[in-house]
Formats: C-alpha cells, sequence, structure tokens
C-alpha cells in the first residue's frame, strides 16, 4: 500500500513539474515570431528608434520659447573710476580732469528673459531631418528583424538535421551491436575467425563515439538556437517541424523588385538625408529673425542685505524686441561645405548603381547554389539508399556463408558516410534555401 502512494505522489510531482516548466513548442514561423519579440538585436534596434524620436522631439523644442531667469549678486571691492571735466565739479580748478568713482559697494542684477524663434530655416531644415532620420532607423529595425530571421532560420534547421542525425547514429548503433553479437557467437561457433571480430569491434567502438558527438553537437546546435531567440539555455524548447523533402519545392524563381531588398530603401532614406544636408547649408544664406523681452530689476546699496529688500532699493526695468541676424560674407565657407555635401551625394547615386550589381549578383549565386544543392541532396539521398541496400545484401550473404566479414565492414562504412554525405547535402541545401529567399527580399 505505501509503495502504490510512494508511486502515485512521485507521477503527481513529476506532472506538476513538468507543468511549471512552461515547456514551449514552436514551428520555425513560432520560433521567427518569438525571436523579433525577444531577440537582444531586435530590442537595441528598437531602442534606436525610440533615440531617433527623442532626436524629432528636441529639435521641436528649440523652436519653442525659451526662457531663462539670471540673478547676479556682486560685492565691488574695488569700484572703477571714471573721468570727468572739472566744469561738473563743484570747486574744481578748470581745465582738468577729475578721478571718480562710480557705483557701490553691493550691486544686484535679476531678470527674467524670454526669446521666440521666428524664421530660421536651418531649424526647419533640421527638423525635416530628424524625422527622416527616425524614418532610417525605422528601417535598420527592419534589417535587423530580417538578419534575426535569418539567423533564426539557419539555427532551427540545424537543431532538426543533428537531431536527424543523432537518430540514424543511433540506429547505425543498433545495427552494428547487433552485428558485433552475431560476429562474437559465429567466433564461438568456429564459423568467424578473431580478425573478422575484430573489425565489427573497431566500427562499433567509432560508432560510440560518434553517438556521443552527435549527443553534443544536438546540445550545442539547441543552445545557439535559443541564443537566437533570445531565449535563457536552461528553458525547454520542442521543435514541432521535421525535415521533409518538401521544404525544397519552392525554388521557383518569381519577380523581383529593388524595393523588396531593404538596404535599398535604406539606401533611398539616405539619399534624402544627402539633399536635406545640402538644403541645410543653403538656407544657411537666409536671415534670422527672433523676438525678445526682458524683465528685472537692478539694485546698488553699501550694505548686503539691503540688496533683498526688493520694494526699496530694487529699480525695474524691461525691454522687448525684434532681432535680425543677416549673414553677408563668410569667407566662402558655406560655399566649400556645399561643394563637399553635393559630392556626398553624388556618392549615394554611385551606390545605387553599386547596389544594384550586387543584388542581380547576390540573388543570381543564391539562386544557382539552391537550385545545384537540392539536385546535390537529391543525388545523395539516391546514394543512401543504393548503399543501405548493398549493405542488406552484403550481410545476407556473409550470414549465409557466401560472404565475407570484410565485405560487410566496407558497405557499413559506405552506407555510413553515404548517410553522412546526406545530412551535409540536407543542411547546405537548408542554407542555401534560407540565404535565396533573403536575397529576393521574401525572407520575412
Amino acid at each position: 500500500m505505501n509503495k502504490k502512494l510512494i508511486v502515485t505522489l512521485s507521477l503527481s510531482l513529476a506532472v506538476l513539474l513538468t507543468e511549471a516548466q512552461d515547456i514551449k513548442q514552436m514551428s520555425l514561423q513560432e520560433a521567427t515570431k518569438y525571436a523579433l519579440e525577444n531577440n537582444q538585436k531586435i530590442l537595441n534596434a528598437q531602442l534606436d528608434i525610440a533615440v531617433a524620436e527623442g532626436v524629432v522631439q528636441e529639435n521641436i523644442a528649440t523652436g519653442m520659447p525659451q526662457i531663462n531667469a539670471n540673478l547676479d549678486l556682486a560685492y565691488n571691492f574695488a569700484l572703477p573710476v571714471s573721468f570727468l571735466p572739472s566744469e561738473f565739479i563743484p570747486g574744481a580748478p578748470p581745465g582738468e580732469q577729475v578721478a571718480i568713482e562710480f557705483g557701490t559697494k553691493y550691486s544686484g542684477n535679476a531678470s527674467v528673459g524670454a526669446t521666440q524663434m521666428v524664421f530660421d530655416g536651418v531649424f526647419f531644415v533640421g527638423l525635416e531631418a530628424a524625422k527622416t532620420y527616425k524614418e532610417l532607423s525605422t528601417k535598420n529595425h527592419i534589417k535587423s528583424k530580417i538578419d534575426v530571421a535569418e539567423a533564426v532560420s539557419k539555427a532551427y534547421y540545424s537543431v532538426l538535421v543533428n537531431r536527424l542525425t543523432l537518430e540514424l547514429v543511433e540506429k547505425n548503433y543498433g545495427r552494428l551491436d547487433t552485428l558485433l553479437q552475431e560476429t562474437k557467437l559465429m567466433y564461438q561457433n568456429g564459423f568467424a575467425e578473431k580478425i573478422d571480430l575484430n573489425r565489427v569491434q573497431v566500427q562499433f567502438n567509432n560508432i560510440k563515439v560518434e553517438q556521443e558527438n552527435s549527443k553534443r553537437l544536438l546540445i550545442v546546435a539547441e543552445y545557439l538556437l535559443k541564443f537566437q531567440l533570445g531565449m535563457p539555455i536552461n528553458e525547454e524548447l520542442i521543435l514541432t517541424e521535421e525535415l521533409t523533402l518538401d521544404m525544397f519545392d519552392d525554388a521557383e524563381d518569381s519577380p523581383f523588385q529593388y524595393g523588396q531588398r531593404v538596404e535599398y530603401s535604406i539606401l533611398q532614406t539616405q539619399e534624402k538625408l544627402a539633399l536635406l544636408d545640402i538644403k541645410r547649408t543653403k538656407v544657411e544664406y537666409l536671415p534670422k529673425l527672433d523676438l525678445y523681452a526682458t524683465l528685472g530689476g537692478i539694485a546698488g546699496t553699501e550694505t548686503g542685505g539691503s540688496l533683498f529688500n526688493v520694494s526699496n532699493e530694487w529699480f525695474k526695468f524691461g525691454i522687448a524686441g525684434v532681432k535680425m541676424s543677416v549673414p553677408i560674407f563668410d569667407g566662402l565657407r558655406k560655399q566649400r561645405v556645399l561643394q563637399q555635401k553635393k559630392a556626398k551625394l553624388e556618392q549615394v547615386h554611385v551606390n545605387y548603381d553599386l547596389l544594384q550589381n550586387s543584388i542581380n549578383l547576390e540573388i543570381e549565386q543564391t539562386r544557382v547554389n539552391y537550385q545545384n544543392s537540392v539536385r546535390f541532396m537529391n543525388v545523395q539521398l539516391e546514394n543512401m539508399k543504393l548503399s543501405q541496400e548493398v549493405y542488406e545484401v552484403t550481410k545476407e550473404k556473409y550470414q549465409a556463408g557466401v560472404g565475407s566479414n570484410l565485405e560487410v565492414i566496407n558497405a557499413d562504412a559506405d552506407y555510413k558516410q553515404a548517410q553522412t554525405n546526406f545530412f551535409v547535402a540536407i543542411y547546405n541545401t537548408l542554407i542555401a534555401k534560407v540565404e535565396y529567399k533573403k536575397s529576393t527580399g521574401k525572407l520575412l
């Protein structure tokens, strides 16, 4: 009775622990969506957009009223001297200059000033440029998403291939273990030689090492996938997709436009920024107009405490006006800057041709690589089937006493090599597929 109770409690605890772990199950599409929400590169790109929005608001703020308060309290320990004609001083000899100290021992000046920009071409162009910079940050965010989607797809496929590899390695392990036991039995009964047993033992030892290596490689592949997802590596993850040949049925060519590539769109935004930079330099030739106003008080006393007696010692003053600044000549500085910025704009135009040629080359290379990879994979699949058939026939002949142990070992080695070739081919084909979709702007 106690044993049954312990077993029941253990099973219940195991179920609760499994539920508590919140095991995630993901298809490739779900994994990509998860990464777009949790990958650290994406989060940084989102913060770049927030920074760009802050730049826009900062530029807007410079066009708002600017209000500042000023307070100046001074102790004039050595008053300045002014010279006046002696005629202004009673009792002084005529025709001479008399030195007179003007001022008080303590002085104060408090004011509140406000300015409002009315017109400044640089401000309005800068505001437009800041919004365009935000647009550029948004497009860089999209590019980061595409890069992450590529990395997640490759990592996802890597896990699938490694899992399938481990499955076949374990099947090979079981096959060689059976062959080893059969060979031992034949050796004990005098139907096989010691060298035959040793050959099988060598193959069995190799498959044991290969099995352990495959397990470690699978763990590394799963860690890499979780890293690309932005998921803690200690969380449990189950992949719901399986490797099938149907994955490679979409190798058809489709119409392509350069606008489908985010890099082309980014270059268009860079061109807008270059044009705005030129415009900004040109508007520096225009005058600037500002409104300003200041209201304050001034005081001068012989004692410091009297400065704080606002009603008796401080005298109000106020001023309001319009200020215009008209650029006349700057040594041709703006003209030289304008020449530099026009040259940078020409570089952007050259980059259009360079990018288009690069995209054309990339699409052609990835398309051919994908098609070749699919064909090579199909060949390796056929080779694996043939080598399996050769192994099975060779083993049957050996068991029937009409074949040699060496033939079985060689057939087994050829079969395993064919499996390895197939897995390498299928992985390369999956990677080629991802790169082809990315080159045509259809990965995300």
